[in-house]
């Protein structure tokens, strides 16, 4: 009798811990929007989120395993970029995701881009993580040597709610290249632009993207590929144009046939995320997010990740921080 009111008790115990124990180890599921699998944002996005999880059941970090935050498990999601990660976490589609600089900023202020539209007033900033540059390119050994040449041809805007659609519709009105009326345009995303340049169906294509870009790196190496210079009295007046853009370079051997650095302009990419969301929450992602593992991740997974440091994490950020990652880059001494 003993042993059977030994045994209920028991299985009470269980019965009454059994919801808390499955709640505490439920996975908490965080998405980061990025953009096609061609360009930049993906591959990133995908490295950050491996860093930022630590799923339920993980090995302790100091024995091999997760090293992100406890039950988190990061999904990273391809997207058409900016504008629409912009959307999606206004909405609450996507709990975070990668978008330009310039883009971020019109939403949160309601200008530029988004001018007569409302304020995106909920964004809040994660981290500044690495300069995108404005990439002009062509099929290797071809006719056209400048973005001057480029009209009455063929050219890729970049696909619908992306960052790099709104940068190529003003880069090329400072160009004085109208589109649909001087330039022939096509809306995809790296990959499928890259491949109609190879198969001789686009003459060139623009991109907004860390170097080097995944879909740029497989057309330089195949039938090889030209990068249009932004330089001189253009390159100064595209920045009075487009102030957030910056000069810059991208260096020779960056891309297969490119052996002398090829002068053009960036924009920072930041990645974004709700207001809503619990400060504890992005405390501790941004915390995961600059750790020694993440670090590690970074530098060896791609080319860009060696540009994702602490140190420029608060640079040029014109929309406010999480309270989360605000917090975080207080204790460092990024912020005051």
């Amino acid at each position: 009798m003993r042993t059977l009111k030994f045994l209920s008790a028991m299985t009470l115990g269980a019965a009454l811990l059994a919801p808390a124990l499955a709640q505490a180890q439920a996975p908490q599921f965080f998405r980061i929007g990025t953009g096609g699998a061609g360009g930049t944002y993906f591959p990133i996005g995908g490295i950050i989120a491996t860093g930022i999880s630590n799923p339920p059941g993980s090995r302790p970090c100091d024995k091999g395993g997760a090293c992100g935050v406890p039950g988190l498990v990061a999904i990273v999601q391809s997207s058409d970029g900016s504008v629409g990660n912009i959307n999606a976490v206004n909405s609450g589609q996507m709990e975070s995701g990668i978008a330009q600089s310039d883009v971020t900023h019109w939403a949160y202020t309601g200008t530029g881009l988004f001018e007569g539209k409302p304020k995106v007033e909920s964004l809040r900033v994660i981290a500044n993580l690495f300069p995108e540059h404005i990439q002009v390119f062509a099929k290797g050994a071809g006719s056209v040597t400048s973005i001057e040449q480029l009209k009455g041809k063929k050219v890729n805007y970049g696909p619908p709610a992306s960052g790099t659609l709104v940068g190529a519709r003003l880069f090329f009105e400072v160009y004085g290249l109208k589109e649909k009326v001087d330039l022939q345009p096509e809306y995809l995303n790296p990959q499928p632009a890259a491949d109609r340049i190879r198969d001789g169906q686009l003459d060139a294509a623009f991109l907004i993207a860390g170097t080097p870009t995944a879909a740029l790196v497989e057309l330089a190496s195949t039938v090889g590929m030209s990068l249009l210079p932004v330089e001189g009295a253009m390159r100064d007046k595209v920045l009075k144009a487009i102030p957030f853009w910056s000069e810059t370079t991208i260096p020779a051997g960056t891309y297969k046939g490119i052996d002398k650095d090829v002068p053009t302009v960036a924009v920072g990419a930041w990645w974004v995320t709700n207001a809503k969301l619990p400060e504890e929450q992005i405390y501790k992602i941004t915390q995961a997010l600059w750790n020694k593992n993440t670090r590690e991740l970074l530098d060896a997974g791609h080319a860009k990740g060696k540009s994702i440091v602490r140190d420029n994490a608060v640079k040029g950020v014109s929309v406010p921080f999480h309270p989360g990652a605000e917090r975080f880059y207080k204790e460092a001494g990024l912020l005051k």
